[in-house]
């Protein structure tokens, strides 16, 4: 079973929904049978490339806020995250363009490093005094989670490095019908919005395996269809 996951790294309620997708799945039996592809989403494309702006500044600029309403809006998100056992910074941390962490993630998943990429990023972002916006800083964390340095710098150095990946990701969001994140799909058939509690992921996995298709085994034999009729095998066939 597969399940796919648009996030973006500017998402804290993608930083917990992975959290507790996680948890869900630690306890589902078939566990080991399920593959997890993370895809890219852009909360904020528009946002100027090397800019980048305080995340108390930006909340309030964004929805019309005073300063302490905004600490406050990220004091109750880091309530949720802490209560997953995340490290949640609610002041100093930066807001900015993520494309460029979007591509390296698909390096990452070529590689087979894109879990521990993207989960290192969210730590540096919300936990840790480490900007992700900083090149420098992105290279680090694709070290740590694997990657090799030079590699993941010619990918940052080149714009259009798996560019195309990131735009396939956002329409295919798009076309599923999603215009927030997180937002998981389970094998095409079950889509979850949202950093639901683990408990829900948990129910979405057993009925998504339960509902799964069957899988055909071996090749075409001789078989009677639903009006009776019969295929009769060729002499000599050991069908």
């Amino acid at each position: 079973m597969r399940v796919e996951i648009w996030s973006d790294i500017a998402c804290p309620w993608c930083y917990i929904g992975k959290a507790r997708f996680e948890k869900g799945l630690a306890g589902f039996a078939h566990r080991d049978e399920v593959e997890v592809v993370h895809r890219s989403f852009e909360l904020d494309p528009a946002y100027p490339k090397g800019d980048t702006a305080q995340v108390i500044d930006m909340l309030a600029q964004k929805y019309g806020r005073t300063r302490e309403e905004a600490r406050a809006m990220e004091a109750n998100v880091a309530a949720n995250a802490q209560s997953e056992g995340l490290g949640y910074l609610t002041e100093g941390r930066d807001h900015g363009n993520t494309f460029d962490i979007h591509r390296l993630l698909h390096l990452a998943k070529v590689r087979g490093r894109q879990d521990e990429l993207l989960s290192l990023a969210y730590r540096a972002n919300f936990a840790e005094e480490r900007s992700v916006f900083d090149g420098d800083v992105l290279v680090e964390l694709a070290v740590e989670a694997g990657l090799d340095a030079d590699e993941a710098r010619a990918v940052l150095a080149d714009p259009q490095a798996y560019a195309a990946e990131v735009r396939a990701d956002e329409r295919e969001a798009s076309e599923l019908g999603a215009n927030a994140v997180p937002f998981f799909v389970l094998d095409r058939r079950y889509g979850i919005s949202g950093g639901q509690p683990a408990e829900v992921f948990a129910q979405a996995l057993e009925q998504a395996w339960q509902d799964r298709p069957l899988t055909a085994i071996g090749g075409d034999a001789a078989a009677c269809d639903a009006d009776g009729a019969c295929e009769v095998p060729q002499t000599g066939s050991n069908a």
